[in-house]
């Protein structure tokens, strides 16, 4: 997510235009930055550690043992392959007034599953996608029957190889 700073006085901005000790900021930047937190992002018993990104911030060690979920994530890591990912996503077209409902299915242009969305704030959020499908134009159905376009991203802070 960036330099963490812990201070007493008014400073600048470390994020730009956001505003110091405003939690709508920090959460906006989170999800831009695809950084998941809590059960909101992460449903026990749904997420797993390395479609969350979770190797990506030294969150799963590979060496310890002995955790739930140890040798699905250590077989998934040492294969190589990781399809699914949580994404930054950032919607093109207003929201309907309900909102998108954590769970709702993200498809393709076509009407193809591409993925799920998992949370959001405002016109960002994460959603669990297909890594090889988030190039092209995304939607997801909204409760209202209306169709809401969104973009996935890649993080910058993400390895290389995972791009």
């Amino acid at each position: 997510m960036g330099w963490r700073l812990l201070t007493q006085d008014e400073g600048p901005a470390l994020v730009p235009g956001s505003r110091l000790g405003d939690l709508w900021d920090y959460h906006q930047h989170r999800y831009l930055q695809g950084v998941p937190e809590g059960v909101r992002d992460l449903p026990p018993g749904v997420a797993l550690p390395l479609e969350s990104n979770l190797a990506f911030m030294n969150g799963v060690s590979f060496t310890k043992g002995c955790y739930i979920g140890q040798e699905l994530t250590a077989r998934t890591h040492h294969m190589g392959v990781i399809r699914k990912r949580l994404f930054p996503v950032r919607f093109l077209d207003p929201l309907p007034t309900s909102g998108i409902t954590p769970g709702a299915t993200v498809l393709t242009a076509s009407g193809q599953t591409v993925g799920k969305f998992r949370a959001g704030q405002g016109n960002v959020g994460l959603a669990l996608l297909w890594s090889e499908k988030i190039k092209g134009p995304l939607h997801i159905r909204a409760s209202e029957g209306a169709q809401v376009a969104l973009a996935a991203s890649v993080p910058d802070w993400w390895p290389t190889v995972s791009k």
